[in-house]
C-alpha cells in the first residue's frame, strides 16, 4: 500500500483469477486451517459437558487456545528456522506447514483416545491434547499467512484471501455442526452419554485434515529465497528453540500454579477492599498473566544475557521485523496504520458478541437463528468474500477497503430497526443477508490490506503481530457489550456500533492521504 499505484485488472482478469490454481489450493489450505478451532471450544465443550464435567473444568479448555493470541511470539522460529530433513524435501514453507498438520491429526487423535468421564486425570490428559492442538493450529495459521503473501504479487492477495476465507468458514461448519451431527448419528446425547460416538467423531476430524496434508503436497514452495539473509549456525536455531520451550513453561507453570491459589486471593482481595465486587476476578486474571508473562520475559532475558542464545540472531528474529516496518513507513504513519489495524473490526465484532442474544431477546426459535444466521449467515458471508476479491483486484484494495467500513458500520443501523419489528423472519434475513455480505466483503479488503502491509522478508512474523493486533481491541470492547446493552438497551447500543464506525472511516481516509504521499517502497 505503502505509496505505490494500484493496478486495477479488467473484469475478464478477475473471473480469470478463481481459475488460478494458486486460489484454488487456498480453499483447502483454508479449510484445513477452519478445523482445530471448534474441535477446542463448542465441540469440545459439548463433549465434556455430556462426560458430566463441570461448567468450570469446561471453561478451563478456553486457555488451550492462548496460542492464537500469542502466536507472534514463536513466529520467528516459523520464519527462520529449517526443519532437519523436511526444509531440504519441500521448502521452508511447506516443511512448517507439513509439521503443523502432521501435529494437529496427532492432538486431535490423542483427544480422541482420551474418555473424560472414565477418570478424573484424563481431564489433565485432555487438557494437555488440547493445548498440543491449539499451539498446532496457531502454527498452520502462522505459516499459510506467510504462504500466502509469498505465493503471489499484491494485486491478487484479495482473491487468495476470499478463498481462504470460504475455506475457513467451510472448516468451521464441518469441525461445528458437522461434528455434532456425526456424534449425535454415532449414538451420544446429553441422556445418554457414549465415548464410543466421540472418539469416532474426533478420529474423523483428524482424518479430514487430510485435506490440508495433500494440499500441502501438491501445491508449490513460494520462490522467494531468504536462505542468504541468515547465516546462523543449527546449533544456534536448537538453542533458540530451547530457550523458546523453557520460556513458554515458565510461562504455562506460573499461570497454573497462580491458578489454584487465584480463588483464595479473590475472597482476599473482596476483604481488603469491599467495594471491589465482581471485578475482583477480572483484577486477579490481569495479575495472574501479568506475573506468567514477567516470568517468562526473565527467563528469556536471563538466556539471552547469559549468552546462552546469540544476541545477534535473536535481534534479527524479533527486533528487525519491528524495525523494518517503522522503517519503511516511519513512526507516524506507521502508528496511523496500527490504529487502523488494531479499529477496523471493532464495530462488527462487539455487535457480534450480542447477535445470538438479541435474536433470543426478540423472541426468534433456536431453529430459526440455526438457519438464517448461520446456515444462511455463512452463504451471505462467502458471497461477499467473492465480490470483495472481484472488486478488490477490479477497483484496488483502497477503495473497497473504505467501501467495506462503510458498508460494516452502516448496516449496524438495519439491527435498529430490527429490534423495533418485532418477530419478521423475512426481516430477520435481509438483514443479516446485508450484515454477512458487508462483513465478508470488508474482512477480504481487510487482509488483502494486511498482506500490502506485510515485508516480504518477515512475512511470518509480522503478519502474526498484525493479525494479534487487530483481535486485541474489539475483544476487550466486546466484553463490555452485554453491560452496554443492559444500561443502554438494543436500539442505543446498535446506533453506538455504528458510531464506531465513524473514526474507521477517518482513519482509512487518513492512510490513503498518508500513503499516497510517501514515495514508493519496496516491500
Amino acid at each position: 500500500m505503502g505509496g505505490e499505484i494500484e493496478q486495477k485488472a479488467p473484469w475478464s482478469k478477475a473471473f480469470a483469477a478463481w481459475a488460478d490454481r494458486r486460489v484454488v489450493s487456498m480453499l483447502f489450505l483454508g479449510f484445513s486451517a477452519g478445523i482445530p478451532l471448534l474441535l477446542i471450544f463448542s465441540t469440545l465443550s459439548v463433549w465434556l459437558s455430556e462426560a458430566g464435567t463441570s461448567r468450570s473444568e469446561v471453561t478451563f479448555f478456553s486457555w488451550a487456545a492462548l496460542g492464537f493470541s500469542f502466536k507472534f511470539v514463536w513466529a520467528p522460529l516459523v520464519d527462520l528456522m529449517p526443519l532437519p530433513y523436511l526444509t531440504g524435501w519441500l521448502g521452508r514453507r511447506r516443511s512448517w506447514l507439513l509439521l503443523a498438520q502432521l501435529m494437529i491429526i496427532c492432538a486431535i487423535s490423542s483427544m480422541a483416545m482420551v474418555d473424560p468421564a472414565a477418570h478424573p486425570g484424563n481431564l489433565t490428559l485432555m487438557a494437555c491434547a488440547a493445548v498440543l492442538l491449539g499451539f498446532s493450529a496457531a502454527t498452520q495459521d502462522i505459516v499459510i499467512d506467510a504462504y500466502r503473501i509469498e505465493s503471489v504479487g499484491q494485486s491478487m492477495q484479495a482473491m487468495l484471501a476470499s478463498m481462504y476465507i470460504a475455506g475457513y468458514r467451510a472448516g468451521m461448519l464441518v469441525a461445528g455442526a458437522g461434528a455434532l451431527l456425526l456424534a449425535s448419528h454415532f449414538g451420544t446425547s446429553m441422556d445418554a452419554y457414549q465415548y464410543g460416538s466421540w472418539r469416532l467423531t474426533y478420529l474423523a476430524m483428524a482424518a479430514v485434515m487430510l485435506v490440508g496434508v495433500v494440499t500441502t503436497l501438491r501445491i508449490s514452495e513460494p520462490a522467494i529465497d531468504r536462505m542468504s539473509r541468515y547465516c546462523f549456525q543449527p546449533w544456534q536455531y536448537r538453542r533458540l528453540f530451547f530457550l523458546f520451550a523453557l520460556t513458554a513453561a515458565a510461562f504455562a507453570l506460573a499461570f497454573f500454579i497462580a491458578g489454584e491459589r487465584a480463588h483464595a486471593f479473590q475472597e482476599a482481595l473482596r476483604g481488603w477492599l469491599p467495594g471491589i465486587g465482581p471485578l475482583a476476578g477480572f483484577a486477579v486474571e490481569v495479575l495472574r498473566f501479568a506475573l506468567a508473562v514477567l516470568l517468562a520475559a526473565t527467563v528469556a532475558w536471563f538466556g539471552v544475557l547469559t549468552g546462552f542464545v546469540d544476541r545477534q540472531m535473536v535481534g534479527q528474529t524479533y527486533a528487525s521485523p519491528v524495525r523494518d516496518f517503522f522503517g519503511r513507513y516511519g513512526l507516524k504513519p506507521a502508528l496511523l496504520l496500527l490504529a487502523l489495524v488494531g479499529f477496523y473490526r471493532l464495530s462488527d465484532v462487539v455487535l457480534g458478541v450480542v447477535a445470538n442474544v438479541f435474536y433470543l431477546d426478540m423472541g426468534y426459535s433456536k431453529e430459526t437463528i440455526a438457519y438464517v444466521s448461520q446456515t444462511f449467515g455463512l452463504g451471505m458471508t462467502l458471497l461477499g468474500g467473492f465480490f470483495g476479491g472481484m472488486l478488490t483486484l477490479r477497483f484496488g484494495v483502497n477503495t473497497i477497503l473504505l467501501l467495506g467500513a462503510f458498508l460494516s458500520a452502516v448496516t449496524n443501523l438495519l439491527f435498529m430497526l430490527l429490534a423495533g419489528a418485532g418477530v419478521d423472519t423475512a426481516f430477520l434475513a435481509m438483514v443479516i443477508a446485508a450484515d454477512n455480505l458487508s462483513a465478508g466483503l470488508a474482512t477480504t479488503a481487510f487482509v488483502a490490506f494486511l498482506s500490502s502491509l506485510t515485508s516480504i522478508s518477515f512475512t511470518a512474523v509480522q503478519y502474526a503481530i498484525f493479525s494479534s493486533v487487530m483481535t486485541l481491541m474489539p475483544k476487550l470492547i466486546g466484553g463490555y457489550s452485554g453491560s452496554l446493552v443492559t444500561a443502554f438497551g438494543y436500539e442505543s447500543f446498535f446506533l453506538m456500533t455504528t458510531m464506531m464506525g465513524a473514526p474507521v472511516l477517518i482513519l482509512v481516509w487518513l492512510v490513503r492521504r498518508t500513503m499516497a504521499a510517501m514515495p514508493q517502497r519496496e516491500g
